[in-house]
């Protein structure tokens, strides 16, 4: 990884979820099931699911990545990991923001190889050495990505700042 990074703007992911999602639909593939791996790949599923008229999204919890550019050794799902049989039989497009190592992605793969009709996956970005070529990628890039939702750190409850009363609203 070299210390260039990309960056992209909310607008910017507008319009890689449209064409992704055009992309899908060109490619005549109906997903019965989108499959967010969060936290990034929430907002790709959500895009992908209103753009594809897909109502029926999933969400799975993997912890990998621990800082910019290190990791845990393997990708872990956390609770509450769904139900394998949910999928039975279904056609499953897997979301994320980035395939990176790709090792999430094939954690997630190979959780719904057994059960589900078909399984493809859609990322904004994907680099040269992850593991799981994607079907569908809007864009192919070996910098450090820095995606809008990312960049600031979690907000803070300001100092002396009160709560709005709710009720009062």
């Amino acid at each position: 990884m070299s210390g260039m990074r990309e960056n992209l703007s909310y607008e910017q992911f507008g319009t890689a979820v449209r064409e992704l999602a055009q992309a899908i639909a060109d490619d005549g593939y109906e997903p019965d099931i989108v499959l967010s791996i969060a936290r990034g790949g929430v907002f790709v599923a959500g895009g992908l699911a209103y753009a594809l008229d897909c109502k029926n999204i999933h969400l799975v919890n993997v912890e990998f990545y621990t800082g910019v550019g290190t990791t845990l050794e393997m990708p872990v799902m956390l609770a509450p990991v769904p139900n394998a049989i949910d999928f039975t039989d279904k056609k499953v497009l897997i979301a994320d923001d980035v395939a990176d190592t790709g090792k999430t992605l094939k954690l997630v793969r190979d959780f719904c190889l057994d059960a589900v009709a078909e399984v493809r996956s859609a990322v904004v970005y994907e680099k040269t050495q992850s593991l799981v070529k994607c079907e569908y990628v809007w864009k192919r890039t070996d910098e450090w990505i820095n995606f809008p939702w990312s960049v600031l750190p979690p907000v803070c409850r300001s100092q002396g700042t009160a709560r709005p009363n709710r009720e009062a609203l």
